[in-house]
């Protein structure tokens, strides 16, 4: 044991040319649907949080359900979609990795929306009135709070982060697990331990919790600075 974890320290170190491509495709493919995740679930969030329509509460539930979507179950959607009979064959999506990033994005999606919408309708609870005042409702109200409370929101885009970077069953469907094309860490992580090249594994391993630790104490920094500048 001590031995396949120096061996991954090692992989580490010497920048190992297998290891650093494949983070680097781990990183592409999370950081690319975060980001489609946060711009699309940020806003719904905050519509739903300061939005008053029939049927709002049982948006509320379905989406907090949503969170917890098998990845396997979205991987076999998206698998279906993107197939040569399914509706988006035509694009030639499977088994790359933008299917990947769909297949994480429609993961994540649920989970920064419904964490986004907790946090605005706790703020706008403080600011309605005042924002009323000044004859801000609706979207421009949503958007006000969503603005100010912005660096607050840094929790839920980490929790989608999270989530699409320790991924397996989904980016496994639809990306095929591929090497060189389609392998990310969590994939390969699986794969090596399976074939007992424990080394390789655990180097990754590594580097992915160095990278996840790295980026939620960037957060708190940026955070903490916020509230330090603007109280």
């Amino acid at each position: 044991m001590l031995e396949a974890l120096l061996g991954g320290l090692r992989l580490v170190a010497t920048l190992d040319l297998r290891l650093w491509e494949i983070v680097g495709l781990s990183l592409a493919v999370s950081l690319s649907a975060v980001l489609f995740a946060s711009l699309i679930g940020l806003p719904l969030g905050a519509a739903i949080a300061v939005g008053r329509f029939p049927g709002r509460q049982a948006v509320i539930v379905v989406l907090n359900a949503l969170m917890g979507l098998p990845p396997v179950v979205v991987g076999l959607f998206v698998y279906l979609l993107l197939s040569r009979a399914g509706p988006l064959g035509a694009l030639g999506l499977l088994f790359t990795p933008q299917a990947m990033v769909i297949a994480q994005t429609v993961l994540v999606l649920p989970i920064i929306a419904a964490l986004a919408r907790q946090a605005v309708e706790d703020a706008w609870r403080e600011y309605e009135e005042q924002l009323r005042s000044l004859g801000v409702h609706g979207v421009r109200g949503a958007l006000t709070v969503l603005w100010d409370i912005r660096f607050s929101l840094l929790t839920a885009v980490l929790a989608g982060l999270g989530r699409a970077s320790a991924e397996v069953g989904a980016v496994m469907i639809v990306g095929g697990n591929i090497d060189g094309v389609t392998r990310v860490m969590t994939t390969t992580i699986a794969l090596e331990t399976s074939k007992g090249d424990l080394p390789l594994a655990l180097g990754l391993g590594i580097v992915l919790i160095v990278i996840v630790l790295a980026l939620n104490a960037a957060a708190q920094v940026i955070k903490e600075a916020a509230q330090r500048r603007y109280g």
